[in-house]
């Protein structure tokens, strides 16, 4: 059990209109942060919330309230309450409507190819899942995988933008960090194109028989023949001539 102050923000409201506590003790009883105490005063916030007399609902004496007024660096205590408040259960997995739990494998599935670095836990955080349904729609088991389509857990009310922004940089953190060159393993085309395929280069070379086989045992002979040849034919040529 634990005494806890009934509707803050309504008590503050309440405070502020009715007192002249300053925004430090009134923050400090209320559980709330000087600046939202000052918001209020300036009908910046709870424009809409109804004050709640401390004083009426007993969370608060009259004599405390008094050396609250008569001294500033005075802290409010809390009344002891005849009633006892339980509480608070932690915050387990997030509820799901009933309406609304035929689109969860679809917001399991869009999670998965779109933010794989998220763990399991966090996706059962998102959407109210269990880790034996993420599993079966990551390898493609599910029994109804055939008919699944990827769906935006937010568009679907599944979960708010701010619970997936936060848990996706929360993903990121642990990630790990790129290797600094590993991406530079191909030269860019601009340096590529300006070099010559080696065919090309080869073909504007000429090549004669001599040049080619004088390296080659018997080559003087193969030069032999492939003058005599030249000259025999220039003799053909004369005498057709």
């Amino acid at each position: 059990m634990s005494n806890t102050l009934l509707m803050p923000k309504a008590t503050a409201v309440w405070l502020v209109d009715n007192t002249a506590l300053t925004f430090k003790q009134i923050a400090d009883f209320c559980a709330l942060h000087p600046l939202e105490v000052k918001s209020i005063a300036d009908g910046d916030s709870a424009q809409g919330i109804k004050g709640l007399d401390p004083l009426a609902t007993g969370q608060i004496a009259r004599e405390e309230l008094d050396k609250a007024l008569a001294d500033e660096d005075h802290k409010l205590v809390l009344a002891e309450a005849k009633v006892k408040v339980p509480e608070l259960k932690k915050k387990g997995p997030r509820y799901t409507p009933v309406s609304k739990r035929q689109d969860r494998p679809n917001a399991i599935l869009w999670l998965v190819r779109n933010h794989a670095e998220l763990k399991n836990s966090q996706i059962i955080r998102l959407v109210g899942t269990t880790k034996s349904t993420i599993d079966a729609i990551r390898d493609r088991t599910h029994w109804n995988s055939a008919n699944l389509q990827p769906l935006d857990p937010v568009s679907l009310g599944l979960s708010t933008q701010i619970d997936l922004d936060f848990e996706v940089q929360k993903a990121e953190k642990y990630l790990p960090k790129p290797v600094e060159g590993a991406e530079d393993t191909l030269l860019p085309a601009s340096e590529t194109q300006e070099i010559a395929p080696a065919a090309d280069v080869a073909a504007e070379e000429n090549f004669d028989a001599a040049s080619v086989f004088k390296n080659f045992p018997g080559s003087d002979d193969v030069a032999d023949e492939s003058g005599g040849d030249s000259d025999e034919t220039k003799v053909d040529a004369e005498s057709g001539s």
